[in-house]
């Protein structure tokens, strides 16, 4: 696909996302995810995750328009939550505490909301138009691959956990491998006889990802949060025309960083499986080893906002990548989004291009609206926004038990949805108490059933033999990826050891 054509997809694109109706979405969408994003226990995720089973009234494009809003307003919002009351909205907001709320005690909480939107906005507009001229040429590349290439990129997904997620790679594996076994829930895909029932014709259409996600994440964090009996008291804020000019007067000095930020966000985005929550602490822990003021980071260092903020809409944005053109989610809440797809009948992948434009250059499109019709709410809106951390936490979390609730139950009207999501909610609890990553679990349920499909005709294209995996070159190269991923915590591991040092079981036995 050449330049012209992308640019006369993207006019198109505009043109959906400029629509009464699209617009009116997206805006609304826009202050719900902002919302969402300020009040700590809810987040992205979970936002899209409840308001998926909304969508089901809507058109493709315009259900994919409001969760992408959502999406990018809960980015925006985390950061308000963080810098005002030092209560990270959003995983990714929580480098943004280390700087932004010193900053909003020394009395400058304007400056330091106008430095944490600004760097979002450009980090994100510049990672779209990346992602517009990115996208296509990976769609067509992505139409050479078969089964065994399919299922050697679902193996690095799962791999980039393991490898790149930062915690601990057995605890990684398992909720990966639960994962799994969940998607396998329902008819087997080759010989359609029910499995993993347990004697509930409920279950015999399958566990449902939204369900299970609600739970995981509503319910797991409500519990979480009234364990911990959550107290906000925060700074007032407000950005007025001072602060924005003083700010904005500031930035050229952080070029650098902006660049820096963008680049590795969208790049850690794109990986599957990584999101925005990783490359913040990435970007802010570069930034301050490259500034010529690092120690005054910690302390109210406006470099301190914008290198996370910057790298997390980045990779807000490198999530969606993989996920419209491989199928495969770069974060948890692009793992909710292709699970929309699904329901609303359209297949991720390198064809969507071809036969759904409207879809996927409208998404784009309103990447562009949404963006900045969101620093302008935000820019505008912090006190009210601010405000909702008002409510009174026991007013908050019944009204989003409720809520999740309701979600649950409409997406198949059966009472054992219900008993599924309160299960699912007690498990997200104790999984979090216990530091397992909730991240491999959600990905693996979505990407359960491509993966054994994948699998199992593979080993029919090869008549039983896995060696289809490495005659391939394409599928060879990715497998050999996987591999070193897998590998990579055992060899991280021996390096810090060393080889001249025996494990620690080992000297404890010669001892």
């Amino acid at each position: 696909m050449d330049i012209l054509s992308v640019f006369d997809n993207l006019l198109y694109g505009l043109g959906v996302a400029l629509t009464p109706a699209n617009l009116i979405i997206a805006v609304a969408g826009l202050i719900l995810g902002t919302a969402i994003g300020v009040l700590p226990g809810l987040g992205g995720t979970n936002g899209v995750a409840l308001l998926l089973p909304l969508t089901f009234s809507l058109t493709p494009t315009a259900a994919i328009i409001l969760l992408a809003s959502v999406y990018w307003g809960s980015l925006f919002g985390g950061a308000i939550t963080s810098i005002l009351f030092n209560i990270p909205g959003e995983p990714w907001s929580v480098a943004t505490t280390f700087d932004g709320h010193p900053l909003a005690q020394q009395g400058k909480p304007g400056i330091a909301l106008t430095a944490a939107f600004t760097s979002s906005f450009i980090g994100a507009f510049v990672s779209i138009i990346l992602f517009t001229f990115f996208a296509p040429p990976l769609a067509e590349w992505a139409l050479k691959f078969g089964p065994p290439e399919n299922f050697a990129v679902l193996m690095l997904a799962f791999a980039t956990f393991t490898g790149l997620g930062g915690g601990d790679p057995a605890k990684t594996i398992f909720m990966t491998l639960l994962g799994l076994l969940l998607s396998t829930v329902g008819f087997d895909i080759v010989s359609g006889q029910p499995r993993m029932h347990f004697g509930f014709v409920a279950l015999q259409s399958g566990v449902n990802f939204i369900v299970i996600a609600i739970g995981l994440f509503g319910l797991g964090e409500i519990f979480l949060t009234v364990e911990e009996g959550l107290r906000l008291k925060g700074i007032a804020g407000r950005i007025g025309f001072r602060d924005l000019w003083e700010t904005w007067k500031m930035f050229p000095r952080y070029w650098a960083t902006i660049v820096r930020g963008t680049i590795l966000g969208f790049w850690i985005g794109v990986l599957p499986g990584t999101g925005a929550t990783p490359a913040s602490f990435m970007s802010y822990g570069l930034a301050k080893q490259f500034s010529k003021n690092s120690e005054r980071f910690g302390k109210g260092e406006v470099e301190g906002v914008v290198a996370p903020e910057t790298a997390a809409h980045a990779a807000g944005i490198g999530a969606l990548l993989p996920m419209i053109t491989l199928g495969i989610p770069g974060s948890p809440t692009a793992a909710v989004m292709l699970a929309g797809f699904f329901i609303w009948g359209l297949n991720p992948g390198a064809l969507l291009f071809q036969t759904q434009r409207e879809f996927v250059w409208g998404l784009i499109g309103s990447m562009y609206i949404a963006n900045v019709i969101g620093v302008i709410i935000v820019l505008t809106m912090v006190p009210l926004f601010a405000a909702i951390n008002r409510i009174p936490f026991g007013v908050l979390a019944p009204l989003i038990v409720i809520l999740s609730s309701i979600g649950a139950f409409a997406v198949n009207n059966q009472p054992l949805d219900l008993w599924i999501m309160l299960g699912s909610g007690v498990a997200g609890y104790i999984f979090r108490k216990l530091k397992y990553p909730l991240a491999p679990l959600v990905v693996a349920l979505v990407l359960g059933e491509m993966t054994e499909q994948a699998l199992r005709q593979s080993l029919i294209m090869g008549q039983g033999s896995p060696a289809i995996f490495i005659t391939r070159p394409i599928a060879l190269v990715f497998m050999a990826a996987s591999a070193f991923l897998f590998l990579l915590p055992a060899i991280r591991s021996y390096r810090r050891r060393g080889p001249g040092v025996p494990h620690q079981a080992t000297a404890e036995l010669e001892g």
